[in-house]
């Protein structure tokens, strides 16, 4: 009863309770999206390698750490209920962030309310991607709680500082199991623990630094260990570096291969090297938000590709630019010019489709109250996506539980609709064309496994191969799918 009165009277548990609510609204019609995303695609045929008994990497391939396609395995590779997760997930973040925020704010309400709305918000809509199973959605709780831990060990007993910093890092290390970008989120909360001017350097690297990134590398040593062990560290180690060296060389291109990106860090490091200068006369909350910022930003322009859903990586240190600006923080008006700085650089080159975000609520209350056929309601999403729903149906119908068919595509989401396991580790086209083995692997795989049907799409290069032993049967939308001849 005392409980129940003091949170009737607690405007932290009614902010809370109020902010959930709306996120959870806010989410909800990402519970009934068709399966469209490419990405989520992608991880759906992994998972569903991984549960016929497939070996990540040598035999279901992506380029991300392993935790996310275990998470789509788990689940089954169902989108619904991944994308519960996500939401649970994603509600689970607002809160710490409302926590840390709470930590970093102490003496202005306005400001933690502030920035926990515009984190709630911002990651609740369709805007920068947060409907979205993807791996940064599933990124950010980690990260939060890492951040919070990192923040309190200038509040706990000096007894307590070691654990709470070691914890930080091992849960920060979840986050880098997901996508390796986490590694600027520790790189981000190392330097500003690095930069503390209320601690020498012995104190700063024993009861922080060191046992900050002890926790960070166990369970990624754990997973090194786990691919060794398992004869597959090459194939793991392959998709987790070499594969994204080149995919973020090729956005970085200035003069030199990767130029613009050491320009980046070039100033990143001037950035922090100026902080660590003047951190004397500097206020711990603008040290930490100003060096997460700073980071993150670096994280979310890391490739130098427009894809709306890494701004995600930089969403909590922006929330708390809000916050901070709207404090009572000296430094405020240097953030409020980050602040500045950091908007202009996304709208100049994210394509941020604010426009979008209430067509994406009515087309959901239009679909069910009748106004709209389940074909108009899907192709509000993706104007391809009835066509992968009428190639699974056709799939379904024209197939046996055991036969198998192979995609020349990039929409490995019609195996998750067609409930047929891809016969091959690379499950679309451009990771086929991409590798130097990919045509002659998918060869393989397709005069050993012999699938029933293949279907090429139209929004991909020819088929590579010779289809002698197949016959066209039907053309659905500009997909031709060819059955095998008897």
């Amino acid at each position: 009863m005392k409980l129940a009165t003091r949170l009737e009277k607690s405007v932290s548990f009614w902010f809370l309770l109020i902010i959930s609510v709306i996120f959870f609204f806010l989410r909800w019609p990402s519970l009934y999206e068709p399966y469209w995303y490419g990405d989520e695609g992608i991880y759906q045929a992994v998972g569903m390698l991984i549960n016929s008994g497939a070996s990540l990497y040598s035999e279901a391939w992506d380029n991300k750490p392993p935790l996310l396609y275990v998470l789509y395995a788990v689940f089954d590779s169902d989108q619904f209920l991944i994308r519960i997760l996500s939401l649970i997930f994603g509600l689970a973040s607002v809160w710490i962030f409302y926590i840390l925020a709470k930590q970093l704010f102490k003496k202005s309400s306005k400001a933690v309310f502030i920035s926990t709305t515009i984190y709630a918000l911002l990651f609740g809509t369709k805007i920068i991607e947060g409907n979205i199973a993807n791996a940064e959605n599933f990124m950010l709780l980690p990260i939060l709680i890492s951040a919070y831990l990192v923040i309190s060990t200038d509040f706990v007993k000096k007894m307590l500082i070691n654990k709470y910093a070691f914890f930080a890092g091992f849960i920060l290390s979840f986050a880098f199991l997901i996508k390796i970008v986490a590694v600027f989120d520790f790189l981000a909360f190392g330097s500003f623990l690095f930069v503390d001017p209320q601690k020498s350097f012995k104190e700063k690297f024993l009861e922080r630094l060191f046992p900050f990134t002890v926790g960070f590398i166990i369970p990624i040593a754990a997973t090194f260990a786990y691919f060794t062990l398992t004869n597959n560290f090459k194939n793991f180690f392959e998709a987790l570096l070499f594969s994204n060296v080149g995919y973020v060389g090729y956005g970085n291109k200035f003069i030199i291969p990767q130029g613009l990106l050491y320009l980046k860090a070039i100033a990143l490091t001037g950035f922090v090297f100026i902080l660590f200068y003047k951190r004397n006369s500097l206020s711990k909350n603008f040290l930490f938000i100003s060096i997460w910022f700073a980071f993150s930003l670096f994280n979310a322009f890391f490739s130098h590709r427009p894809y709306t859903h890494y701004l995600l990586v930089l969403l909590p240190s922006f929330a708390l630019m809000f916050g901070a600006v709207t404090s009572d923080i000296k430094e405020r008006i240097v953030l409020l010019i980050f602040l500045i700085f950091g908007l202009i650089s996304i709208f100049t080159t994210f394509k941020i489709k604010a426009e979008k975000i209430i067509p994406y609520y009515v087309n959901l209350i239009d679909f069910c109250a009748e106004r709209k056929d389940v074909f108009a309601y899907q192709a509000f999403f993706d104007k391809n996506t009835p066509r992968d729903y009428e190639i699974a149906r056709y799939v379904k119908t024209n197939t046996k539980t055991n036969d198998t068919i192979f995609i020349w595509g990039n929409n490995a989401q019609v195996y998750k609709l067609s409930n047929k396991v891809p016969i091959m580790r690379y499950t679309v086209g451009y990771h086929i064309t991409n590798y130097p083995t990919g045509i002659s692997e998918m060869d393989n795989a397709i005069r050993t496994k012999k699938p029933k049907l293949i279907i090429t799409m139209p929004n991909v290069s020819p088929f590579p191969l010779t289809l002698n032993d197949y016959n066209e049967k039907i053309n659905i939308r500009g997909a031709i799918v060819y059955e095998k001849v008897l």
